[in-house]
């Protein structure tokens, strides 16, 4: 037997462990795991090149729960270690930066990427454990060898009587983490970070059909016939499954394979995802994985981080944020990468160069699926728009090369339901909505019932308008504003038509300056003027006597405030303004102007009035209570 001090100059490395190592110590059980798994791969790794006198079989790995002696066994049929490789592998490599651990770590060394940089996976064993020990026969055929450890720098290397190869992990674990003698606290940690191991692993038994027994039928002696109860095996419990989706060529799998694939990720979501994108590339970063995107119609607020990082089929977070683009964490599925460490921290994330360029490929890739589909099916693309806009709309916003690639598949419908690209839509509307300066006006709406009067105003000269209705639409205009060449958009209610397409032909009042000035005088008199800005128009007598709307500007910045236009909070906080436009050419107007009934005028003003913000919506409590009442009463 072999006694020694383990290769650590620093003597209270093992409570630091126990503190600092992960924040989860949890933690330690995919580390366990994921050794297994690694010393099973580079067998079959050896066996397939003929440097392994061992036959590789069907190896598994099996987690065991001894309740009654406190211990957790981690069982695998892997490469197994020589005591040499012991003495090598677990004594001096694990601690050879421990003084640079120490020096680095000791504040801060939570969520930091310490497994990559210092070979600790297994002593994270430690944080659970009062002791442990490894009992592990060599692929070579060597004797096997027994390591004790019991959380001090001391330990004892003897040989074992192991006949069978692999390697078992004893942990005596202490009293302050008996949780993790558990059966249930055990199978959930499975469930979460081992869930798509590739190697099988066994937690349990469990009671499943016979599948080569076929039940009799049974008739009893009135006729009546009944099945005899199945018949029950015992079969190993394997918690995961070791061939996912994403680790298969996308020319493997059918449409019901992605579907399966997406329930079994998130079992309780019952709606389908509408489409999904396979990531799969090895230059100049290894990449795969499967993306979904689920129905989610105009709630920004729906619940991210559905995406599941894993290294190696390991589950490492599902908290992507740096690694996939923001207007992406809104999507479903997987991304599996050997080139992110395990275990790392935000700032590590967002500094990594690979990291970095993970990012604009997931991009490029989403985009290109998009426009793939687009051209391959544009009426089913058309029928999920809304559905997926917001994602759309939020990448054009928050991530330049994307915001270029999406003129191929960024659609913008109109109130009468037909979609088009931007190229489609300049080219449809620039012979009849460029103004008398030669800007191009797109019109859009935001609520078609809400809107409808001002919808049929631009109608009636033949107008096309957006339906655009997304939460993030003033930011997506100002953008398009800014980047595409004379463009402007105005919203339909924003003011008269005639004012948001100016044209060299101006309607003629009928009411002469003196006319209008009185008009403008008495309007002002009767109209709150904190409420209303008054603008006298000549628009054509049948229009709108009084129709009331919204600066563009002041809108659109109360909106953008209101959805994250930082540093806008002076238009929040001002008061609701609309513009009250009264068309001088309307026979009303003129009546208005020629009663002689100062009471008369007033009543006829504020009926108007009144009937202008009720088609807004702007009519409420009691000033509404009070115009159906005025109304009633001039019926009688």
């Amino acid at each position: 037997m072999t006694k020694g001090n383990i290769n650590v100059s620093v003597e209270n490395i093992f409570p630091l462990i126990k503190k600092f190592l992960y924040s989860d110590h949890e933690i330690f059980l995919r580390e366990l795991i994921s050794n297994g798994t690694d010393a099973t791969l580079k067998l079959k790794h050896l066996t397939s090149i003929g440097e392994s006198k061992s036959e590789y079989g069907n190896p598994q790995i099996e987690v065991k729960i001894d309740k009654e002696g406190k211990k957790l066994h981690i069982i695998d049929q892997g490469i197994g270690m020589t005591a040499e490789e012991v003495e090598k592998y677990i004594n001096q490599v694990a601690f050879s930066g421990a003084e640079e651990f120490l020096d680095k770590y000791k504040d801060s060394a939570k969520d930091s990427g310490i497994i990559g940089h210092f070979g600790l996976g297994f002593y994270s064993a430690f944080m659970v454990a009062e002791k442990v020990e490894i009992i592990t026969k060599s692929h070579t055929g060597a004797p096997s060898a027994h390591w004790t450890c019991d959380g001090s720098p001391e330990f004892t290397l003897e040989e074992a009587n192991k006949e069978d190869r692999g390697t078992e992990i004893i942990l005596h674990i202490a009293e302050d983490s008996t949780e993790f003698l558990e059966e249930s606290r055990i199978s959930a940690l499975l469930t979460k970070y081992n869930k798509f191991m590739p190697i099988p692993i066994k937690f349990g038994t469990k009671e499943i059909n016979d599948p080569e027994h076929e039940p009799a039928t049974i008739t009893d002696k009135d006729g009546k016939e009944t099945k005899e109860p199945h018949k029950q095996i015992t079969v190993d419990n394997i918690i995961n499954n070791p061939n996912p989706a994403w680790t298969k060529q996308p020319t493997d799998l059918e449409d019901e394979d992605y579907k399966n694939f997406y329930r079994e990720l998130y079992p309780m979501q019952f709606e389908d995802p509408l489409f999904h994108i396979h990531l799969n590339v090895d230059y100049p970063f290894n990449l795969t994985g499967i993306l979904y995107f689920p129905k989610l119609g105009q709630d920004m607020n729906i619940q991210k981080d559905r995406i599941q990082l894993y290294q190696n089929q390991v589950f490492v977070t599902d908290n992507v944020e740096g690694i996939v683009p923001e207007f992406l964490t809104m999507l479903r599925g997987v991304i599996d990468s050997p080139d992110i460490p395990l275990n790392v921290s935000r700032s590590y994330l967002q500094a990594d160069g690979a990291v970095k360029k993970i990012s604009s490929y997931i991009t490029r890739k989403v985009a290109d699926k998009l426009k793939s589909l687009f051209n391959n099916n544009r009426e089913d693309f058309e029928a999920k728009w809304n559905d997926i806009k917001v994602v759309i709309e939020y990448g054009m916003l928050s991530e330049e090369k994307f915001f270029e690639k999406a003129d191929a598949f960024a659609l913008y419908p109109t109130v009468d339901g037909t979609y088009y690209t931007y190229e489609e839509l300049f080219n449809k509307i620039k012979a009849n909505q460029t103004d008398k300066d030669g800007k191009l006006v797109i019109l859009y709406a935001a609520d078609k019932d809400a809107q409808h009067s001002y919808i049929e105003a631009a109608k009636a000269k033949n107008y096309e308008v957006l339906l655009l209705d997304s939460p993030i639409v003033s930011h997506l205009i100002q953008k398009l504003e800014t980047t595409k060449e004379n463009i402007s958009f105005a919203r339909v209610d924003g003011d008269h038509i005639d004012n948001l397409i100016k044209k060299e032909d101006s309607t003629v009042s009928k009411l002469d300056e003196d006319q209008k000035k009185a008009l403008d005088e008495l309007l002002k008199e009767v109209i709150p003027s904190e409420k209303f800005m008054v603008q006298l128009e000549a628009m054509d007598s049948n229009a709108s006597p009084f129709i009331i709307t919204q600066p563009e500007f002041m809108r659109r910045m109360k909106e953008m405030q209101a959805t994250g236009g930082g540093g806008m909070n002076m238009f929040g906080n001002m008061p609701e303004m609309y513009n009250l436009v009264v068309n001088t050419n309307a026979d009303l107007v003129t009546d208005i102007l020629n009663k002689d009934d100062k009471a008369e005028q007033e009543r006829l003003i504020n009926q108007s009035l009144d009937l202008a913000r009720l088609s807004q919506g702007l009519l409420k409590g009691e000033e509404l209570t009070n115009f159906i009442k005025r109304s009633y009463d001039i019926l009688k």
